[in-house]
């Protein structure tokens, strides 16, 4: 069984679709993209946390039904999903930084694990759902620090509260999925998509956001664990890959289950490497290698396996990490000098869907 690698107007044009997280960097992406495709979109998150954001700078609110509620509000939650009546369900809300979740691990367990909870919950006897994709991270995999990549049947685990409270977001939906959604012919997968990067991410803690704030005010980019490996992707590959993935749900319930979003295995690369590679785009600043006073752990070394995705799905990415980095950086110059941040968004998703897949 497999799919063409496209969303299509045609499938999504008036398809009711729920979108949690979308004042966060990548939900606001994904609104952009299901409005362009003709989606009746409704939006539950919580106020944007960073000044400035692509929600407010995107006008997010223009292209959907926009609430602020925190998902762990039970009742709340369940009373905005009743008045949304979904078709398709993407579940991005999360507490998604690391660093922070070593300092707040209780409010991230709680809102990674029991908000996903009350979304599904809430989904339980509504009438009309089709298809539910809860979004997770690559940072769900037991790490062996071992030199290949991770399939989705390999071991979940999580050293830090952020990775083990997104393993267990997996036990959950896997949980709601097989007790009460599959018997209502409900399609449930998971996504678990690799570090995205892109134009509009101004969160805390992480290497391109933080260059950009240097850079553009004369500042020093500090890093650490230069030498760590992640998968790199542009945020709109992993987009593409939900888009996809929830089109094929919507006739294959039998495709349910986990799947992977990233890179090719050895376009892996290093953080140092990365942050090189952002700054010679950038065209200027300078960086230096500082070691973190916090006590944390981190992986050295992490990949995904996309063959699953990739033969199902015919997910292929589309940019290569070179590309992604000048697109992102070209992004971030263009904002400072003017430019539309709801333009700049959708001239990146046109021009990523007209690429060939490498």
């Amino acid at each position: 069984m497999t799919i063409s690698m496209t969303p299509s107007a045609t499938f999504w044009q008036s398809k009711r679709v729920l979108l949690t997280g979308h004042s966060g960097f990548k939900g606001a992406w994904l609104s952009l993209w299901l409005d362009a495709l003709g989606a009746d979109i409704s939006g539950i998150s919580l106020p944007p946390e960073t000044s400035p954001n692509l929600f407010t700078l995107a006008e997010i609110s223009a292209c959907c039904r926009s609430h602020f509620c925190d998902i762990r509000d039970e009742s709340r939650i369940t009373e905005l999903i009743y008045e949304a009546q979904p078709e398709i369900v993407f579940h991005l809300a999360a507490q998604p930084l690391v660093r922070r979740s070593y300092r707040q691990p209780l409010e991230t367990i709680s809102v990674n694990v029991v908000g996903t909870a009350n979304v599904l919950n809430a989904l339980r006897d509504l009438p009309g759902i089709r298809v539910v994709v809860v979004i997770t991270t690559d940072k769900v995999y037991r790490n062996h620090e071992w030199p290949y990549p991770y399939r989705e049947d390999d071991p979940l685990g999580g050293h830090d509260p952020y990775s083990a409270s997104k393993a267990a977001c997996e036990i959950i939906t896997a949980s709601y999925r097989d007790a009460f959604l599959s018997s209502k012919g409900v399609a449930v997968a998971t996504a678990r998509a690799g570090n995205v990067i892109g134009g509009g991410d101004w969160s805390e803690d992480r290497l391109i956001p933080d260059a950009v704030r240097a850079w553009q005010t004369g500042n020093t980019l500090k890093i650490r664990s230069p030498q760590s490996v992640r998968p790199w992707q542009h945020v709109l590959e992993p987009l593409y890959g939900y888009l996809a993935l929830a089109q094929l749900l919507w006739d294959h319930q039998e495709a349910a289950g986990a799947y992977n979003f990233g890179p090719h295995t050895d376009e892996a690369t290093a953080v140092g490497e990365l942050a090189e590679m952002a700054r010679q785009s950038y065209g200027r600043g300078k960086i230096v290698h500082t070691a973190s006073s916090e006590i944390m752990h981190e992986a050295r070394w992490l990949a995904l396996e996309i063959a699953k995705s990739r033969e199902i799905l015919k997910f292929v990415p589309r940019w290569s990490l070179d590309e992604s980095v000048d697109r992102t950086m070209a992004w971030y110059k263009a904002l400072q000098q003017g430019e539309s941040a709801r333009n700049l968004c959708l001239a990146d998703i046109a021009a990523f869907t007209t690429t060939d897949s490498r």
